[in-house]
């Protein structure tokens, strides 16, 4: 008879016992801390996931897990205007800049005073405190418990971002995040962000990650969305990590009856790089548009897991992710579109391309459709190829040499992803930071800062 009897691995029962030891001398009651001791309950019933994991299968990391990380559960005290370090600013391109100092909320922002009323931005232990009913409605709702590593987000985060939307209030300036680690020790941070766009209202959130040292850093963020009736929110993540980085980035977006979300993620540069995203889409005429463009080199990895709910019917969900591979890079792509049994009228659609410039790198895909409705239009599709060699041709025949025939068929692929991006001020500076990327310009955050056209 087969043992049903469940066998903790070392590592979660590393971290379990560590959230004892941080218990012992934590005396809050607050609700950040009620779903921290409700997230270690359930984490002792699974594992953290290694490559025998089949949704895990392309990002184990549990070797960077099993070194000796700081983690970042208090905040800790800057010595330096963190301001002089960061200049990420988009030409032409208004925003209210947050910045998260190793997962804090940076005690200096300025939040500016010409919001709209009723808009909230403030730390996440701060929301806790003075928004409760708010804070307690969403946080913890949407993000999935089956998966570790948000178990071990909601276990372990100290702090945040919350933005709060409320009804028919919309926000035409960007709300730009900076998520700054920085030290000289090896760091594992995990930050909670949450955002919640009440009905009729609008809300545009630019995510960018960087680093300013080069210890290894493990990071292990977590956001969840709300969107109500007719909402409209759009989520551009630019991530741009060091070579020792592990990177897990999980983004749980929750959608009523015709709202639309946008959600597009720049992979620019990491050591290993997983992005989680999932759509569950609970309202009639709700739509979801998901893009993303990986641009590997040297040993890098980007794995992206794609996970689209369809609860009800007549919502329509777009996915279309694209990589670039050179050198020795591995690249995978995961996406699931699940249709249930009465969300008939779904529209549903999923694309990967990706383009392996070496023999030495590979790219693993594998789009999934589980339809339990007989009245959708779904499809999906997926390749893995190289440069076009009469597309070469013909550019090498109007006299372009090889080097700038290659780049600007890397270009043209990439900026069918990019085009996407519907704020032009942006679109324009993440093409030229595209653009520097593939020239191999940009190959960490101490060249980028987002100022590419200086």
């Amino acid at each position: 008879m087969l043992s049903n009897i469940f066998e903790m691995s070392a590592i979660t029962e590393k971290y379990i016992n560590l959230h004892k030891d941080l218990s012992a001398n934590n005396n809050n009651q607050n609700l950040l801390e009620k779903a921290r001791v409700d997230a270690i309950n359930l984490l002792q019933e699974t594992n953290i996931p290694n490559n025998k994991h089949e949704d895990y299968k392309y990002s184990d990391f549990t070797k960077t897990l099993e070194t000796d990380l700081k983690l970042s559960v208090f905040p800790e005290t800057v010595s330096v205007d963190l301001n002089e370090f960061w200049n990420c600013k988009v030409p032409n391109l208004d925003t209210h800049v947050i910045l998260l100092s190793n997962g804090w909320y940076y005690e200096k922002n300025q939040i500016s005073e010409d919001l709209p009323e009723g808009v909230l931005i403030c730390s996440l232990n701060e929301a806790s405190e003075k928004y409760p009913e708010i804070f307690e409605k969403h946080y913890n709702k949407y993000a999935k418990t089956e998966d570790a590593y948000s178990l071990l987000n909601t276990a372990f985060a100290g702090d945040g971002v919350f933005v709060y939307v409320p009804e028919n209030v919309k926000i035409e300036k960007t709300i730009q995040l900076v998520n700054l680690t920085h030290g000289f020790v090896d760091r594992f941070v995990m930050q909670r962000n949450l955002f919640i766009a009440e009905n009729n209202s609008k809300l545009r959130i630019m995510i960018c990650d960087h680093s300013l040292n080069l210890t290894q850093n493990m990071i292990n963020n977590v956001t969840e969305a709300y969107l109500g009736s007719n909402a409209e929110m759009e989520v551009y993540s630019l991530q741009n990590e060091p070579d020792k980085s592990s990177v897990i980035k999980s983004l749980y977006f929750h959608q009523k009856e015709k709202s639309r979300l946008v959600n597009l993620a720049l992979s620019l540069h990491a050591g290993m790089l997983r992005n989680n995203v999932n759509v569950q889409l609970t309202g009639e005429r709700a739509e979801a548009n998901l893009y993303g463009l990986f641009l590997n080199d040297r040993q890098q990895k980007v794995d992206n897991f794609i996970l689209v709910e369809h609860d009800v019917p007549n919502c329509t969900s777009n996915q279309f992710y694209k990589g670039i591979l050179d050198e020795e890079a591995q690249g995978s792509f995961q996406g699931r579109i699940h249709v249930k049994k009465d969300a008939q009228k779904t529209e549903a659609y999923q694309s990967n391309k990706n383009m392996c410039l070496t023999p030495d790198a590979k790219m693993h895909t594998k789009p999934q459709l589980e339809i339990y409705a007989d009245d959708v239009r779904c499809s999906h599709g997926a390749t893995v190829g190289q440069l076009d060699e009469n597309a070469m041709f013909y550019l090498r025949s109007r006299g372009i040499s090889e080097k700038e025939a290659r780049l600007m068929l890397m270009y043209a692929f990439a900026d069918e992803v990019v085009s996407k991006i519907e704020l032009e001020p942006l679109r324009k500076q993440i093409s030229g930071m595209v653009n520097s990327r593939l020239r191999g310009e940009l190959s960490d955050c101490t060249h980028c800062l987002l100022n590419c056209s200086r």
